[in-house]
């Protein structure tokens, strides 16, 4: 139960702990390091409005981002720090206006947590190394996992990946 504990611990800070001389987490590939900003620092870094989405929680309009009929194959990475959050292999057409996924890359690149905002029950995904809202979780995607990561396109930067043979 401790290493367990002490597991998750290790991956949320992205670090490797020692004990007993040991390597903890065994030389697994960990998060990368936190990134963190103040306000007029991010205000620096991003535009307006991805500022607005990334720290305000804000949203786009729908059917206005730049990657929701987005087709390209690659690796959508956040705007604000550059951590691979999605695939394009995990992209589909929900139809709602957003970037949808029914993956993340991997399961220590994103954070859920509650939003019970706006008198709604719902799930807010945030990247995990910088803390930018991304967007809401859903249960009403596609096999096999049956979820929808809908994102806010402006908080998205693509990365195009050439297919390798």
């Amino acid at each position: 139960m401790r290493d367990l504990t002490l597991r998750k611990i290790c991956l949320v800070l992205g670090m490797t702990l020692l004990l007993n001389g040991d390597s903890f987490c065994n030389g697994e590939k960990l998060l990368l390091e936190k990134v963190i900003k103040s306000n007029a620092e991010w205000k620096k870094i991003l535009t307006p409005k991805q500022y607005h989405v990334a720290r305000e929680k804000g949203t786009e309009r729908a059917f206005s981002g730049e990657y929701h009929d987005h087709k390209g194959q690659g690796i959508y990475q956040c705007a604000a720090c550059g951590n691979e959050l999605f695939s394009s292999k995990t992209k589909f057409d929900s139809g709602t206006g957003w970037p949808s996924f029914w993956a993340s890359v991997s399961e220590d690149k994103v954070r859920e947590e509650k939003d019970n905002s706006f008198f709604m029950k719902r799930t807010e995904v945030l990247c995990n190394r910088c803390d930018a809202h991304l967007g809401h979780l859903f249960e009403d995607g596609p096999a096999p996992t049956h979820l929808r990561y809908c994102i806010n396109s402006v908080i998205l930067k693509f990365v195009e990946k050439k297919e390798q043979k």
